[in-house]
């Protein structure tokens, strides 16, 4: 019998979708397992054990001293050398909103010239004021590396976040959009930029950036929660799609190619 992919889904200290990430894990394929950061640390579950990582939503730690520093500055100290043999080991690692922070803030993310210390980005508050949870129109970058988005263009998913503009020197945007690391773009609904437009562009990042990768496509960050949209009843105008796919003669949830869990199916595939 083909062994299952197995998928670390960490928890603890704020974190609160872990339960999702490991559902949508479970539905692509994965053998799925929520474990407190703790348990890595003190060695009781072991990275080297699995393929994918995932770092998910929440608030860790309280968000306090800015969203995902708490928790990347203890995962550096005590699990630093860990992460980076799983990475050079050639696993997948996905960092979703919280999880996103925290890859910037531990440097994994961008992975310039293969250096995964350095931090040179940030997800800093939204332009807007205040925390936003709303539904947005990402366009996806087809000639991306990335192993997450193989086969993807666009699609819709939700953001929650008070913390989520994508801030960087401009030389360093420059380079992530030369190298095809910019993997996701807020954008209008027929799939235009959204030129930093607000609501579409719901936190000011800069280029409309909502997700980048390493250069080797197997590091991804992103904004936006797959882990939500994992059913196409969960789309907010689903109703008008069902009877969109009546009308054409087609059975409603079989045409459906942007759920979020199209994400999680690559990198199970992937292995």
């Amino acid at each position: 019998m083909k062994k299952k992919v197995k998928a670390l889904v960490l928890t603890g200290f704020g974190l609160n979708c872990d339960h999702e990430t490991a559902h949508a894990f479970e539905l692509a394929g994965a053998e799925a397992q929520r474990v407190h950061i703790n348990a890595l640390i003190d060695g009781s579950v072991h990275l080297a054990d699995f393929k994918i990582m995932a770092f998910g939503g929440g608030f860790s730690w309280g968000d306090d001293h800015g969203a995902g520093v708490v928790q990347a500055v203890r995962m550096k100290t005590r699990l630093g050398d860990k992460l980076l043999s799983f990475v050079e080991a050639g696993n997948l690692v996905i960092g979703i909103c919280n999880g996103f922070q925290t890859l910037v803030n531990l440097g994994l993310l961008p992975g310039f010239d293969d250096d995964y210390r350095t931090r040179s980005v940030a997800l800093t508050h939204n332009d807007c004021g205040n925390f936003r949870d709303q539904w947005v129109h990402l366009r996806v970058n087809t000639a991306s590396p990335c192993v997450f988005t193989k086969g993807l263009t666009r699609m819709d998913l939700p953001v929650r976040h008070g913390e989520g503009k994508f801030y960087a020197e401009e030389a360093v945007i420059t380079r992530l959009l030369q190298n095809q690391q910019v993997v996701m773009q807020y954008a209008q609904a027929q799939g235009q930029p959204a030129n930093q437009r607000f609501p579409e562009n719901p936190n000011g990042s800069l280029h409309d950036i909502a997700g980048v990768c390493d250069a080797t496509g197997r590091i991804f960050g992103l904004m936006p929660h797959p882990e939500a949209y994992h059913h196409p009843t969960q789309h907010p105008q689903w109703t008008r799609r069902k009877d969109a796919a009546r009308r054409r003669g087609a059975v409603f949830g079989t045409e459906e190619g942007d759920l979020g869990l199209r994400l999680f199916e690559n990198a199970v595939r992937y292995f």
